[in-house]
């Protein structure tokens, strides 16, 4: 495992992130350990939940863990934002008063007296930004918080936040995490190249978008009943089959079954090194439910696909943008 800078600090983080959002879901508490063990024991050092995470189950599970480690070997992320409770007022947003609620209850789950990386996990539009920005800033100075990060904004969001950060002095973004894979590159159309520009570190999230860059599932085989796509289509998740059942998305995983086999690789292995090496990414973040798949996921390090290869994944993913976008690809080349 290697380890990467975040963003525009001196902090280190390794070229994996395990996502802890199937502890005590999917994964039970003996099981979370298990992966979590076996992913420090790799060289894993970077961990993502958030305080909905099985409403604070997960950073429960977490933290018991984290009770018998060197806590400062770790760079442990959390998130505030959604609902806690479907009961009363300020349950959830981004307001002074649920920041700083949430912000206590998560460190007390964790059982740490500081968040390595604290995330705004998806934009408020009923809370002034400026009352956002200056809550976190506060958290940093108090030492609950070391830096903080960002998930889920559109591009002009993230640069009025740091705009507006680096007007008042104020602690700024150091990363984004936002949906980013072989089937969703959206996020090249612009937030990419604001993110070099300003020095943020991307962490993507669902990198092997539920499971469809597995190869688990082809145009004769779709998914059971009890997988995470087939649940999507009764949940209305993103992932569901009848978003990505289109001949895009197949032709992309023929290509990538082809380059996986040519490096004696898995589609997994193949989809993971791809997007961790992108423009701008720091370390993805795997979600296994068990050590067969965690493993799996480790086998995308300590490898590199040829520029040949990445240029193919490239050519059959590339997601052509709509206007101004595609008019400005047209005239500039860029």
């Amino acid at each position: 495992m290697e380890y990467r800078y975040l963003g525009n600090t001196g902090m280190q983080v390794s070229e994996l992130c395990l996502g802890a959002m199937t502890f005590g879901r999917e994964s039970d508490e003996a099981t979370s350990f298990d992966l979590l063990n076996t992913f420090v024991e790799a060289g894993g050092t970077f961990i993502d939940t958030a305080n909905v995470y099985g409403r604070g189950t997960s950073e429960t599970i977490l933290g018991k863990w984290l009770a018998n480690q060197a806590r400062d070997d770790f760079v442990i992320a959390t998130k505030v934002r959604f609902t806690m409770s479907d009961d009363g007022t300020n349950k959830s947003g981004l307001n002074r008063k649920h920041i700083m609620q949430q912000i206590d209850a998560s460190l007390e789950r964790l059982g740490t007296d500081y968040i390595d990386l604290y995330q705004v996990h998806c934009w408020d539009a009923n809370t002034p930004l400026e009352e956002t920005l200056s809550t976190l800033n506060q958290l940093v100075e108090s030492g609950k918080v070391r830096y903080i990060g960002v998930s889920n904004y559109k591009a002009y969001q993230i640069q009025k936040a740091v705009d507006l950060s680096r007007a008042n002095g104020w602690e700024a973004f150091i990363s984004l995490q936002p949906l980013y894979n072989l089937l969703d590159r959206s996020l090249e159309w612009e937030i990419v190249e604001l993110c070099l520009e300003e020095k943020i570190g991307i962490i993507p999230w669902s990198p092997l978008r539920g499971g469809w860059l597995t190869g688990k599932y082809t145009r004769d085989n779709p998914p059971a009943g009890d997988t995470r796509i087939a649940q999507a289509e009764d949940k209305g998740w993103m992932e569901k089959w009848s978003n990505y059942n289109t001949e895009r998305t197949w032709a992309i995983l023929d290509v990538l079954r082809e380059i996986a086999e040519e490096n004696n690789k898995t589609m997994a292995q193949t989809a993971l090194n791809w997007v961790k090496d992108q423009p701008a990414v720091t370390s993805p973040i795997i979600g296994a439910r068990n050590l067969i798949q965690l493993n799996d996921n480790l086998g995308a390090v300590g490898w590199a696909l040829s520029d040949a290869q990445r240029e193919r994944l490239n050519s059959i993913s590339r997601m052509p943008g709509p206007y101004p976008y595609d008019f400005i690809a047209e005239v500039t080349g860029a």
